[in-house]
């Protein structure tokens, strides 16, 4: 029996046991771990060194949270991915996030199908050292995932974008495609400079995919793809923290932990708190979907040519930032808005005659 402090989160969550399953109702998240590795070479069985630090952590006022434990896997990868597919999407339908620890990041796949199945169209992030495209031929694996995600037909996924990844892992064919198709990228180099930037990243975002080989392996070793540059422990924390405040996230996953390779235990140190972050972001969140446009202040900027402009909206309760994107909406048959987070930076360079990226792209999705 552990002697958890009043104010330990092993204390307060609720737990899977063999004698035990909790209650659900009003729950907030979810959390659990999937031991599939088929498709990746970090492979991970035991998650308890995670659970250890992640209950050790200390935390005022938890959110219902409950742990589901492990999740059991099936005969074969695809029986497996069905059923994590089927547990995000009874989560999703009852307004739970489900907090998905694995793994391979191919499981991502899996959590996007959930969201395909409750006919849910979405924006789905990746902080990772690459984009995991692969080959048309290719089987799903760590590696593939996110071209199966963007072929698949009904086609759910309104946007991807990547968060750090590092231009000498990717050919210039795969940056050049993902713009062509409107998608969105971040350099490392340009992430850690603008780390503000990622906030409205998250408020765009449905479900979040965090490939702990984006960290630099002096501070996430536990991970056979590990580089020596990358996000460290502070960053990977804030970008979490930034996924949590998003009133948009409703699924989140840490993938490609090996816990044969985190001798010290620091891998399974720095998950725990990037899960804690997510909750302290989570604890504040200001039901902010969309800007209310009755309490936000209006800017509207024009450009040379005099036939375009651009509509922006400042929360006057947060501070946050939206674009509005026009697009023909046949329910009310008429011209409406669309509603993108961006941030000041969006607002000055478009002052200073250069429409924001994150309008251009959206726009030609609505188009």
């Amino acid at each position: 029996m552990n002697n958890w402090q009043f104010s330990q989160i092993g204390h307060s969550i609720k737990k899977h046991t063999t004698n035990e399953f909790p209650e659900l109702a009003n729950v907030k998240i979810a959390f659990f771990s999937v031991a599939e590795c088929e498709g990746t070479e970090n492979k991970c069985n035991d998650f308890s060194s995670i659970r250890k630090e992640f209950y050790n952590l200390h935390f005022e006022e938890l959110p219902l949270l409950v742990d589901l434990g492990n999740l059991q896997l099936m005969p074969t990868k695809q029986e497996s991915f069905k059923q994590i597919e089927k547990v995000c999407s009874i989560l999703l339908q009852n307004n739970i996030i489900p907090f998905v620890i694995g793994g391979g990041q191919d499981i991502s796949y899996a959590i996007y199908k959930a969201y395909v199945s409750i006919g849910r169209i979405i924006t789905f992030t990746s902080v990772d050292n690459a984009f995991d495209l692969g080959s048309e031929e290719d089987k799903i694996h760590a590696h593939s995932y996110l071209s199966k995600m963007i072929s698949y037909q009904p086609n759910h996924l309104f946007n991807y974008c990547n968060i750090a990844y590092q231009s000498y892992l990717e050919s210039p064919a795969a940056i050049e495609m993902l713009d062509k198709i409107h998608f969105d990228s971040y350099r490392l180099g340009f992430v850690k400079a603008n780390l503000f930037e990622v906030e409205p990243i998250m408020r765009n975002t449905d479900f979040l995919s965090f490939d702990i080989s984006a960290i630099e392996h002096a501070v996430a070793s536990a991970n056979v793809y590990a580089s020596p540059n990358g996000l460290d422990g502070a960053e990977s924390c804030s970008i979490m923290r930034y996924a949590g405040l998003s009133d948009k996230v409703t699924s989140c996953g840490i993938f490609e932990y090996n816990n044969s390779l985190d001798n010290f235990g620091q891998t399974a140190k720095l998950i725990a708190q990037i899960f804690w972050y997510f909750l302290d972001g989570f604890k504040q969140r200001k039901n902010e979907l969309n800007p209310n446009l009755n309490e936000c202040t209006k800017y509207t900027v024009s450009f040379d040519d005099g036939l375009n402009e651009v509509q922006f909206y400042k929360s006057n309760k947060t501070g946050r930032w939206w674009i509005g994107v026009p697009f023909s909406n046949p329910e009310k048959k008429k011209k409406d808005n669309y509603f993108v987070a961006c941030s000041y930076r969006d607002y000055e360079q478009s002052n200073q005659g250069v429409p924001p990226e994150r309008w251009i792209k959206t726009y030609h999705k609505l188009d």
